[in-house]
């Protein structure tokens, strides 16, 4: 019996050291941590239980019949982070470069269809050198098998990748149609043909930090959510966003203690808007405040800055926040920040996560870029994900909430639950200047005339009061009790129940 104990010990000894400690060695000199103890810092101690530790591939060709490793490149199983459970895997990068065989693919394959049987979450460490070439189509075939699980467990389970080395080709599908992509500053990228071929091809010379490092998609392209500086800090803060997620579409959201008054009053608010309606201000100032204990997780804080997206806590429950960026572009919505927000209004729907709108937005971006660029569809993603969400939606209008911008921002009209505004607010087709110039065109030389139509304008519209008088805005309140306005306004629609029409799938204006 002791023989076959000291067997199953010198097996499992082979399996963990993956590729063998020369290739643990070279992993390390590039400053990234291998699978297994980015498992270990992921979840919490002595919580991991491992699958498929001894699968190998069964490949014959070019040699491979003669190339075995235990797991073959990647490490799967299940574990807790904050007693919460959740699905894992880890590509390892000193096993034939990570690359994705068949039976690397099912070993993926199963704890994703684990994760969707038992309703938990599934984090994807992605470190691979893509489609393991020796395989031909079975590889190709087990990329695609893992991407229609992907598909599947799309607003069943939330789903989060993590770049943790390289991600070309097919690798970066899988990804794509996860729910949250992270990525390492300057150890990760990300591209479907690499600079080499586009030399050959394109003749564009290109690095691949250029190409498709975590700068690039944090900014221009908008593929990763957000970038760490290495290893062990991305893996801290996906601890931290997990403990924002519900583990399924049926859990409900998670609740912790909180250790902030619930009707706490802050004064500092009633100041937050400047007299002058031209004066920007930080709306992340707000969001904070707001939010127990300031704690605010923001996603793609790096594109599209006119608008901030992320997750809080109010009352210990999770909350999803859309909010108007004033600093930036004047807070216009554009095509990329619709685009931004639709994505987080529908991740919040299908978890059922309460939403919190908050209003300071003059308009649409204007212009021919905007216009040819294709904001029409882009500003209608995110009407149609407001309109279709039925989870609870309050909105806090603080400043400007101009023509089509303001009926995108979650309105009553879309089946906004609580509508709140500041006395600052000012909800009009446009603002005063722009709305005279058009209605009193023929008194522009009047300076008098003019000045005098600006300001009936303004004591007509431009104040919350006309919304609030039709029922669009469902009270006027004071800024330093938007916590507890807001806190019980969610209290109260704990319970809501809405219902869209059946139909198979709408018809989202991609």
């Amino acid at each position: 019996m002791s023989d076959i104990l000291d067997q199953l010990d010198a097996r499992r000894d082979e399996a963990r050291l993956g590729g063998g400690e020369r290739r643990i060695d070279a992993q390390h000199a590039k400053g990234k941590l291998t699978a297994r103890e980015r498992l270990e810092l992921l979840l919490d101690p002595d919580s991991f239980e491992e699958f498929d530790m001894f699968v190998k591939h069964r490949s014959t060709d070019f040699g491979m019949d003669n190339k075995h490793f235990p797991g073959d490149g990647v490490v799967t199983g299940w574990g807790t982070i904050n007693g919460r459970k959740t699905f894992v895997y880890a590509q390892d990068f000193t096993v034939f470069g990570g690359s994705l065989s068949k039976t690397h693919a099912q070993k993926i394959c199963k704890v994703q269809e684990m994760a969707m049987k038992n309703g938990a979450p599934i984090i994807g460490l992605n470190d691979s050198g893509g489609a393991r070439i020796q395989e031909g189509v079975e590889a190709l075939a087990g990329y695609t098998d893992v991407f229609q699980n992907n598909i599947l467990a799309s607003g069943v389970v939330p789903q989060i990748s993590v770049i943790m080395g390289p991600s070309a080709g097919g690798a970066v599908y899988s990804p794509a149609l996860t729910d949250f992509i992270f990525m390492v500053r300057d150890s990760s990228y990300m591209f479907l043909t690499g600079p080499d071929v586009l030399k050959t091809v394109t003749n564009e010379v290109v690095t691949a930090e250029e190409l498709g490092g975590a700068k690039t998609h944090t900014t221009k392209s908008s593929v990763a959510d957000g970038a760490f500086d290495n290893d062990m800090e991305a893996l801290a803060e996906i601890r931290r966003l997990f403990d924002f997620l519900p583990l399924n579409n049926r859990a409900g959201t998670p609740t912790r203690p909180f250790f902030d008054q619930h009707d706490r009053i802050d004064n500092s608010l009633n100041t937050l808007v400047p007299d002058n309606p031209n004066i920007p201000y930080d709306m992340k100032e707000l969001v904070e405040k707001l939010a127990d204990e300031g704690d605010f997780f923001e996603i793609q804080r790096d594109f599209a800055k006119n608008i901030l997206c992320g997750f809080i806590r109010l009352e210990g429950q999770t909350v999803g926040v859309i909010a108007n960026q004033p600093m930036v572009l004047a807070g216009c919505l554009d095509s990329d920040a619709s685009r931004k927000a639709a994505r987080h209004v529908r991740f919040c729907d299908a978890f059922e996560i309460p939403i919190l709108t908050l209003v300071d937005v003059p308009g649409f971006l204007p212009g021919t870029s905007q216009e040819f660029g294709g904001v029409i569809k882009h500003g209608a993603k995110l009407l149609y994900a407001y309109g279709e969400a039925t989870v609870p939606k309050v909105t806090v209008i603080t400043r400007k909430a101009y023509g089509g911008a303001y009926c995108v921002m979650a309105p009553k009209h879309l089946r906004g639950d609580i509508n709140y505004a500041w006395p600052t607010a000012q909800i009009a087709v446009m603002g005063a200047k722009g709305a005279t110039e058009i209605l009193h065109r023929k008194d522009l030389d009047d300076a008098e005339k003019t000045a005098a139509h600006i300001a009936d304008y303004e004591e007509k519209f431009l104040s919350p009061f006309r919304a609030a008088e039709l029922g669009y805005i469902d009270e006027v309140i004071q800024p330093h009790s938007t916590r507890r306005r807001v806190n019980r306004a969610f209290a109260l629609l704990k319970d809501k129940q809405l219902q869209n029409p059946w139909k198979k799938h709408g018809n989202l204006p991609l």
